[in-house]
């Protein structure tokens, strides 16, 4: 078997497979969708109010510096077994990267990023009037 036909069996089989992932669920999920399909699911505790709210800017540059310095700290693995061999060079070098990292963590800190502002979830109109009858019984 030459290196095309080989090519095109694979090619061949990894569309099959494609086709039949997607299609055994089809096949096989249930096809009912009642008002409970449709509801938020968040551990198995009914949401209170809206599901749909907003998360602050804050939130995504906190899990953007997160992704940045786990790949960086993840670059150090690879340096550290490359630089027993250069000596103080090498040591000074990931130094250098290592005092650059906590300089834009700390102007990450300066901008104020790593302070959450407490958000409360908006109170449906029967659960306030709940908590209230509530506050007047005792």
């Amino acid at each position: 078997m030459d290196g095309y036909t080989q090519l095109a069996w694979y090619l061949a089989l990894g569309i099959a497979l494609g086709v039949v992932v997607l299609l055994i669920p089809q096949l096989l999920s249930p096809r009912v969708r009642g008002r409970q399909t449709e509801s938020t699911y968040e551990c198995g505790v009914d949401t209170i109010g809206s599901s749909w709210m907003r998360f602050s800017i804050s939130y995504y540059v906190f899990a953007l510096i997160f992704v940045a310095f786990e790949v960086d700290i993840l670059y150090l693995f690879p340096a550290a077994l490359a630089y027993p061999e250069s000596g103080w060079r090498g040591f000074t070098e990931v130094a250098i990267f290592l005092v650059i990292l906590s300089l834009a963590i700390l102007y990450a800190w300066r901008k104020g990023v790593f302070l959450w502002q407490a958000h409360r979830a908006p109170q449906s109109r029967s659960t306030i009037s709940e908590s209230a009858g509530a506050e007047t019984v005792r």
